[in-house]
């Protein structure tokens, strides 16, 4: 399958919990424009639900089987050379390191000339299915099985890159990434648990990670995220003075 622009997919659904942002996926809500019975139909058989479930209603997870739960087997943080920044993987479909280097740079060199800098951009490759964004010289991709549903894994992706642009300030480069290496290592910790999908609203895994280094004194909706990231900061220097 041709790689192709998903600029026009909804995954501006609400994600808390992650199921929500499953439904605001497949079918149209309040403000969307409607979609055709059949696509609707289409997307909830992507996910293991029933047609019915268009017609309005809320998703728990007794809707959801355990292999229909949506899920990623990795998600990857590249540089512009293809080298490692911060990855992950929740699937042994690699079972070694070698394998995972080998993965990781035929993924790149097939995407690396594609124009996924102002959308994201979505392909098949070797039985996989890979949405991925780049920005400035990071890549960033999410690998999940053929069977998953698209507009999901763009909601992880876009979950992933925004959060990482917050809790960086805007400045997604390499070097402040590699700087920050434990907050973005943190930040797929709250997307992604055992390959489950968790969360994909980029505030919210923003706010997580920074609150989540900091005392319990102040609540997160009191401080910036950058003053909590400087809290975060002072916390671990204290610890490795002691």
């Amino acid at each position: 399958m041709p790689s192709s622009k998903l600029a026009n997919l909804d995954h501006s659904a609400p994600s808390s919990p992650f199921l929500r942002s499953c439904a605001g996926g497949i079918h149209a809500g309040r403000n969307r424009s409607p979609l055709s019975p059949a696509l609707q139909a289409w997307r909830l058989a992507r996910v293991g639900l029933s047609p019915g479930w268009s017609r309005g209603g809320r998703y728990t997870m007794a809707d959801f089987s355990k292999e229909s739960c949506p899920s990623v087997k990795n998600i990857l943080l590249l540089d512009s050379e293809g080298k490692r920044v911060a990855v992950k993987y929740f699937s042994d479909d690699w079972p070694t390191n070698a394998s995972k280097l080998a993965y990781e740079k035929s993924v790149f060199t097939k995407t690396l000339k594609t124009n996924a800098r102002t959308e994201a951009e979505i392909t098949l490759f070797d039985g996989y299915i890979v949405v991925y964004k780049f920005v400035h010289d990071l890549h960033f991709f999410v690998t999940a099985g053929d069977d998953e549903n698209e507009l999901i894994l763009a909601s992880v992706l876009n979950g992933f890159s925004d959060s990482v642009g917050l809790l960086l300030r805007g400045d997604v480069e390499k070097r402040t990434a590699l700087e920050n290496l434990d907050l973005i290592l943190l930040c797929i910790d709250e997307i992604i648990d055992g390959g489950i999908i968790l969360e994909t609203d980029a505030n919210t895994i923003a706010g997580k990670v920074a609150t989540n280094a900091v005392d319990g004194s102040v609540p997160f909706s009191e401080q910036t995220i950058s003053q909590a990231l400087a809290t975060a900061r002072e916390h671990l220097a204290r610890s490795l003075l002691k």
